[in-house]
């Protein structure tokens, strides 16, 4: 039967906290649906399941920290014959779950105003809404007066759970869990919001010290003239609406996916001290969070996708990544990354890899410089595009031939 584990959201991940289950023992799921949130340095990220099935079992409870690879849940396949002791393992979940109060739409003669987040925790917390008092505007239940009556109910319990130590019956332990279980550190239901911007440093900083420790990099750079790429999407954007014009990010992300296509060594991993090239181009696209930190979310398949359905991408990945609605393959998918601080006014970006990848590649702003063609002077306007590359899996020759092709690709910019 299928484990559905605890999966690693970056090369900086040892644990993670399982916040909540999307699912019951019994449900159907599909590949692609999200079935739990697990709560990282980084966030609350939406975790996916990679096949259809059945939820099976489920067999770590919310508010546990687990390390990453732990089994959370059994599902089992479509087609997949039924436990023989299907009927008790699903009595287990129940047994063990702690019990939570229904959260009431609204009180009755009454309309209950309650902001989603607040109705969200209420369930966590297994609070009665219609005991909670609203100090928002015209009487709304906010976050803050979730996180304050989940405290004061932590306080008033005196009682230990009677339920929980007769969890599981003696006889169904052989069958479902031969095995030690998992080692988990409970973690209390927070009466504050986690310091996630402290958190996402302290992991970026980690894995950065990682990259640094432990892989050979080597540097190279190399101007492009964008006077062709510039002409052409002004004259592209003449005949589109305002909504679905192009910006230039779209022209570097395609042109990056081309000459990675003829460059495939440094589309993958180094794992086990041996390279992993990827087939599928998924490129981490670099995010600054507006309370700070850093994201690279992966944009699928960016070497098949058109102009248009990058810019879709684009926009959606951004839009998703600032209002904390990541998906698990959103994060783990990604087989290099491009980081472009050209809207801040960086001329280079000489970026640090981020394992287990094996390329980062950066692009500056745009700006009018000197150039000279064919013995002729003039003033072009200019991309700085950089290559960080992991000595272990290319070397210099490759890493150059990458940025050939990669010029190469944004003179023609009608054929991207």
């Amino acid at each position: 039967m299928p484990e559905f584990r605890m999966p690693s959201l970056g090369a900086d991940m040892d644990a993670g906290t399982l916040v909540e289950w999307k699912v019951k023992p019994g449900d159907p799921v599909k590949k692609g649906d999200v079935i739990a949130e697990v709560e990282t340095d980084k966030g609350i990220i939406d975790i996916e399941v990679f096949e259809d099935g059945v939820v099976e079992q489920i067999l770590i409870q919310p508010w546990q920290k687990v390390p990453v690879g732990t089994v959370l849940a059994l599902i089992r396949t479509v087609g997949a014959p039924e436990a023989v002791a299907a009927p008790v393992l699903k009595a287990v979940p129940e047994i063990e779950r702690p019990p939570a109060a229904p959260v009431p739409a609204a009180a009755p003669g009454e309309r209950l105003r309650v902001s989603p987040l607040a109705r969200k925790l209420a369930g966590e917390f297994g609070l009665d809404l219609s005991t909670v008092k609203g100090t928002g505007p015209h009487g709304t239940i906010e976050r803050a007066d979730v996180e304050r009556a989940a405290v004061e109910l932590k306080a008033k319990a005196v009682e230990p759970k009677p339920e929980i130590p007769a969890a599981a019956p003696p006889a169904a332990a052989p069958v479902v869990a031969p095995a030690p279980p998992p080692p988990t550190e409970p973690v209390a239901p927070r009466s504050t919001p986690p310091d996630f911007q402290a958190g996402m440093r302290r992991a970026i900083a980690a894995a950065m010290a990682r990259s640094n420790r432990d892989i050979p990099h080597y540097y190279l750079e190399t101007r492009v003239d964008m006077s062709r790429a510039l002409r052409w999407l002004e004259a592209e954007n003449q005949k589109r609406s305002i909504k679905d014009r192009l910006l230039p990010v779209v022209l570097l992300i395609k042109a990056v996916a081309k000459a990675l296509a003829e460059v495939p060594e440094l589309n993958g991993f180094w794992v086990d001290d041996q390279p992993q090239p990827q087939e599928a181009i998924n490129i981490g696209f670099a995010i600054s969070l507006r309370q700070g930190g850093l994201v690279t979310p992966a944009i699928h398949q960016a070497d098949l996708k058109t102009l248009d359905e990058l810019m879709v991408d684009v926009r959606d990945i951004i839009t998703r990544t600032r209002a904390g609605k990541l998906r698990s393959s959103d994060l783990t998918d990604a087989t290099i990354t491009l980081t472009s601080l050209g809207d801040l006014g960086v001329e280079k970006v000489y970026g640090v890899i981020y394992p287990p990848q094996v390329a980062l590649v950066g692009f500056g702003k745009i700006s009018e410089q000197p150039w000279v063609e064919n013995g002729m002077f003039g003033i072009r306007p200019v991309l700085t595009a950089t290559l960080a590359g992991d000595h272990r899996a290319t070397d210099g020759h490759r890493g150059g031939q990458f940025l050939d092709i990669l010029n190469r690709q944004l003179q023609e910019p009608e054929k991207l």
